[in-house]
């Protein structure tokens, strides 16, 4: 099967396996450095729209987007190229990593607008539906103090107590890292599933086959979802999955007007 890969997915594979290996074991400091930042952050580097796609959580977020370059990559790059899928790869992770830049901002613009709504008119309320809606960032015990201050919404202290605690998730919202190359993979996907829609995917879980456009036709329904649904608790970039799938799937139509740009 390692016979199979072509040149552009192995040494793929091989730098992003080697990178995390790198990061996990030898210089732990790159993870840091290397992770794509919101633009305000102070940790942010412009060069991290390229090198966050090398970085990865851990073995398995490794694990989950290496094994889909693997399956997908070779016969893509025999039918694109070696040329066309490291383009399809690089401009759909960075790509990705661009839009969800975008989006980031919106929520944070967003997150700007309640902490002033609060500061013009603090109120107990709405502090606690701040932080049900920031829970994931919160400690356990700030409802202790939810129940104190909705005890004493007068109290000037607490009120400050409030808007410091506010202020504080904001920062902490802003120096959440990305890492993974699951947007690169989602432009795969989606690049697959556009040039060779018919070919049967024998899965795992559940164990049966699927044709490759119903699979991404899943994938991209499943991480629309998860974006409406906006569970705090989760900490995927469905978005930066969804940016690969609209950025691949743009990259694949163009190059299908003209048979010649697939070498």
């Amino acid at each position: 099967m390692f016979r199979s890969l072509t040149p552009i997915v192995k040494n793929l594979l091989l730098i992003t396996v080697g990178m995390h290996v790198i990061a996990s074991f030898f210089i732990p400091q790159l993870k840091n450095l290397f992770a794509l930042y919101y633009v305000e952050s102070r940790f942010f580097m412009p060069f991290q729209f390229v090198t966050y796609m090398f970085m990865h959580a851990d073995f398995w977020h490794l694990l989950g987007n290496m094994f889909g370059l693997f399956i997908f990559g070779p016969l893509l790059e025999q039918f694109l190229g070696p040329k066309k899928i490291l383009i399809l790869w690089m401009v759909c992770g960075i790509g990705s990593g661009v839009l969800y830049s975008g989006y980031n901002a919106y929520k944070m613009g967003n997150l700007n607008d309640r902490i002033e709504a609060f500061t013009n008119d603090p109120d107990p309320e709405t502090f606690n539906r701040f932080v049900s809606d920031n829970r994931h960032l919160f400690n356990p015990a700030i409802y202790d103090f939810i129940d104190k201050y909705s005890r004493d919404p007068e109290s000037t202290e607490l009120v400050s107590a409030a808007k410091r605690t506010m202020l504080d998730i904001r920062d902490r919202q802003v120096n959440i890292p990305m890492v993974g190359a699951s947007g690169a993979l989602f432009g795969i996907l989606i690049a697959f599933g556009m040039l060779f829609p018919n070919t049967q995917l024998f899965l795992l879980f559940p164990p049966m086959p699927v044709k490759a456009k119903y699979l991404v036709l899943f994938y991209g329904l499943y991480t629309v979802y998860n974006i409406f649904v906006s569970n705090p608790m989760d900490n995927v970039a469905h978005f930066a999955h969804l940016s690969g799938l609209v950025i691949g799937a743009v990259l694949v139509t163009y190059w299908k007007k003209d048979r010649r740009n697939f070498y």
